[in-house]
């Protein structure tokens, strides 16, 4: 079955659109979260203060750093509602949206795969109803070229994870737990919160089975077309594969 390739470029209001027309040497790349935006901001030169000050309005900072290769700054944002966006258009054409949305010299360029090349037509006729678009690009693709990246959303790989488990995840990674040879114990990083070493294991061992069982169903995906098996692994029986 052909699959298509859309790579296009849009021009209507949006905060994000309007600073990289006033920066034309800006790029921004946006991933989209289920309530915010990350915002991947870089420069080749210096910011000047009115960059600094339309950065600075756009949410937090989370990283900000600025050397002979230029000026590069994560923010999460909330500026562009979620609601009624072009990423809703695509799905309702059956478009499978790719992120990051990457702004440049005032426009939003988006790749979309689409399943049939009508659904691709569809969308431009509906989008250039109120908004200026132009396609860059449309490609057949074979279905086994498509990223295994593209149906892995990050944000559901951390479904049913409670605050808690995510923070004992994230202290274990930042202090080396899973690191070879591992810099740290479960004892160490216990001592560094409030909780006793028995909870924040609880904590980090529920975290580590939630993200497997989310990310289960993907790495499924990615090994399914492997014709060999590297570790020769006995296939489990009917037990096996109920347990718990």
């Amino acid at each position: 079955m052909a699959l298509y390739e859309a790579s296009l470029r849009v021009r209507h209001e949006c905060p994000y659109r309007e600073i990289s027309e006033r920066h034309p040497d800006l790029t921004i790349r946006e991933w989209p979260l289920s309530d915010c935006q990350v915002l991947e901001i870089s420069a080749d030169e210096t910011p000047t203060d009115r960059l600094m000050e339309d950065i600075d309005r756009l949410g937090t900072v989370l990283h900000e750093s600025a050397d002979d290769a230029g000026y590069h700054v994560v923010t999460q944002s909330c500026l562009c509602s979620l609601e009624e966006s072009i990423v809703d258009r695509f799905e309702e054409y059956n478009c499978l949206y790719q992120s990051p949305t990457i702004y440049r010299q005032g426009w939003e360029h988006y790749t979309v795969i689409a399943f049939d090349e009508g659904d691709v037509r569809a969308l431009l006729d509906d989008l250039r109803a109120d908004r200026d678009i132009e396609l860059l690009s449309k490609t057949a693709i074979a279905e086994k070229q498509i990223p295994h990246s593209m149906l892995t959303p990050v944000d559901r790989l951390f479904d049913d994870l409670t605050d808690r488990q995510l923070a004992a995840l994230q202290l274990a990674l930042e202090h080396g737990y899973y690191e070879q040879p591992r810099k740290t114990s479960l004892r160490d990083i216990a001592d560094r919160t409030t909780v006793s070493k028995s909870t924040y294991e609880e904590h980090l061992r529920k975290a580590e089975n939630k993200l497997l069982t989310n990310a289960g169903r993907y790495l499924r995906l990615v090994t399914a077309s492997a014709s060999t098996d590297p570790l020769h692994a006995e296939q489990p029986g009917p037990s096996e594969q109920s347990a718990d």
